[in-house]
């Protein structure tokens, strides 16, 4: 029997696992607030148990500072001087995003489509902690990463450039696991889960509405309400023995917004008819890209990375692009690219929302990770050895990206669950008008990838 649990938005992915055969009687990791006799313990006696082995990390980085006041304005640029001395290389990223992307957005068709490939990263980061040999190797491979050790260093680099909450731009991430109550559990894997993934741990009855709710609120809590509607209809299976949660929620602001009184109603060519949108219009010294197939630009994003905006040459389809190796490259090379021009752009852009609601489990196996959805070839022993017939049942993701004049907004879930079973001024003048389906990337700080989507409807 198989069942899958998912969460994502602007990015949430979530991984559940069951088991194949009713699990034995073992000691309950959770631990009830409240004692059997107080009004509290009685008033939530339906109600499942909870535990926090590790608190979310908590984003310490001081707030930009809105008025002149020079200690201020020196604790918050010494800060994101440290936050930003060491990135990471995109080539170590390389192997996973030009794998992964693809196989996300294969099979469009008319249909709008958004992922977050850094948070189902996360997720499956967390999922190679709670699996061992031939199955983790599979993760790892997946990943492109040489060992669990190398992946969790490269995690907490990745976590720690993509955390921002000072008041100009929000980048939260979040992770937590969803344990079973009654299962025996190993706790150091649960101590590294909160200590290396940064991972809040709860413990309930599987299957139970307040259960289910708990794991709603806790996703709309983290990825700002963006994805409610995805959320809405999540629930752990009884047999789920485990889930696995991560979530990115991102908010920032153009550097340069766009004037709502510049922003007309136009023409945009879906692939099922014409529609009308609200486009925003600019003019400005930009630097266009070209690939091929396609041209491209990138906006700014203040104290942040850029929005890519990628422009399908004529008679190609804007699908075709999320298969194309230049396309694909240019989303890597943080701006590093021969083929430029500096213009003067003149850009049209349809204001749009875009979300996604996705079943990644066959996108799992194409990119190789197999083993853990065979309750017969997959190993959890550094999870649990309550019972050796766990699988995957269950691996969603859900993404939404939406813009204005002022920026963007998006968020993402996944949710993993095994069952039991300096320049010149421009010389030419450029038209780049968005007005039929197009693809656009949403990159950070470090210049990785966080949502990548196309555009068929405004929505």
């Amino acid at each position: 029997m198989k069942k899958l649990l998912a969460i994502l938005l602007a990015a949430a992915c979530a991984f559940s696992m069951a088991a194949c055969a009713a699990a034995p009687d073992s000691t309950d990791v959770s631990n009830t607030p409240n004692t059997p006799d107080s009004p509290a313990a009685e008033e939530h006696a339906s109600e499942p148990s909870t535990t926090q082995l590790a608190a979310p990390v908590e984003v310490s980085m001081p707030q930009y500072p809105r008025e002149v006041n020079n200690d201020d304005w020196d604790a918050w640029w010494e800060s994101y001087q440290e936050k930003t001395a060491d990135m990471t290389d995109p080539a170590a990223m390389t192997h996973w995003f030009t794998t992964s992307i693809p196989a996300l957005m294969q099979d469009a068709g008319k249909e709008n489509r958004v992922c977050s490939p850094l948070n189902i990263y996360m997720a499956l980061s967390m999922l190679a902690a709670v699996t061992d040999g031939q199955t983790r190797q599979q993760i790892l491979d997946a990943l492109g990463a040489e060992s669990l050790e190398l992946l969790q260093k490269q995690t907490a680099q990745l976590w720690t450039e993509n955390s921002w909450d000072d008041g100009i731009v929000t980048s939260v991430l979040a992770n937590s696991i969803w344990l079973r109550d009654g299962y025996s559990y190993n706790e150091e894997t649960l101590q590294k889960l909160g200590e290396e993934f940064y991972a809040s741990a709860f413990s309930g009855e599987m299957g139970t509405d307040a259960y289910n709710n708990m794991l709603r609120d806790w996703i709309n809590e983290h990825t700002g309400n963006l994805l409610t509607e995805q959320a809405s209809g999540l629930e752990l299976a009884p047999a789920t023995v485990l889930a696995l949660v991560s979530t990115i929620y991102y908010r920032a602001s153009w550097s340069d917004k766009f004037s709502s009184s510049a922003t007309t109603q136009d023409v945009f060519h879906a692939p099922d008819g014409d529609v009308t949108a609200d486009f925003l219009h600019s003019s400005d010294s930009n630097t266009v890209y070209y690939g091929n197939g396609f041209s491209a630009i990138g906006l700014s994003l203040e104290n942040s990375g850029r929005m890519w905006l990628l422009k399908p040459d004529e008679g190609v389809d804007a699908a075709e692009l999320l298969q194309n190796k230049d396309a694909l490259g240019l989303l890597l090379a943080n701006g590093n690219w021969s083929q430029t021009q500096r213009a003067r752009v003149n850009l049209s852009l349809p204001k749009f929302d875009v979300s996604s609601d996705l079943d990644i489990l066959d996108t799992l196996a194409q990119l190789g990770i197999t083993d853990v959805m065979d309750s017969t070839k997959s190993d959890f022993t550094p999870l649990t050895t309550a019972n050796d017939s766990l699988e995957l049942t269950q691996a969603k993701h859900a993404a939404r990206v939406k813009i204005d004049e002022d920026g963007c907004e998006a968020a993402a879930y996944t949710v993993l669950a095994p069952e039991a079973t300096a320049m010149m001024g421009p010389e030419d003048e450029i038209d780049f008008t968005l007005d039929k389906p197009f693809v656009f990337a949403i990159t950070g700080i470090d210049g990785l990838p966080l949502f990548v989507g196309l555009v068929n409807q405004p929505g």
